[in-house]
């Protein structure tokens, strides 16, 4: 009987003059970004949604796709797309922008308000988590590394 090996997926080499601790911040960075990813996405959302949900939930009023795009820091394309999943997920609805028949409002629902409430509980339960790794004097060395670094 053949059977196949399991080997890890080869990581790319560093491009040449690259620092292993940049490097090494940077896959953390990725690390913990796709954890808090799949804790979300056990609940139905992504750091994404997550986002626009808070926009619309601080602003207790319908925010204008372009004005939604502008707080994310991302293109009006990629809100288009992300307030489409949240409507298919029952979570925002798109309102007719009294003032501007051209504009299109992102209104959240109910149930968006109880996703949201969902998701900052989840993201704050996984960042306990992921926290609980490092011991007080730890943390502290590491904030203060971090600050260091981001000068």
């Amino acid at each position: 009987m053949n059977k196949r090996r399991r080997t890890r997926a080869a990581t790319p080499a560093a491009p040449p003059g690259s620092d292993p601790i940049v490097l090494s911040v940077l896959g953390t960075a990725h690390a913990l970004e796709a954890r808090l990813e799949a804790a979300l996405g056990r609940v139905g959302l992504s750091l994404a949604k997550v986002g626009v949900l808070q926009h619309l939930a601080a602003a207790r009023a319908p925010l204008a796709l372009r004005e939604l795009a502008e707080r994310q820091s991302c293109v009006r394309s990629n809100i288009t797309q992300l307030v489409d999943r949240l409507e298919k997920d029952g979570l925002v609805r798109r309102r007719s922008d009294p003032v501007d028949r051209r504009s299109v409002r992102a209104a959240l629902t109910r149930a968006g308000e109880r996703a949201y409430g969902r998701g900052i509980q989840v993201l704050a339960e996984e960042q306990r988590a992921i926290v609980r790794a490092l011991s007080a004097g730890h943390a502290k060395q590491l904030t203060s590394t971090l600050q260091l670094l981001a000068r």
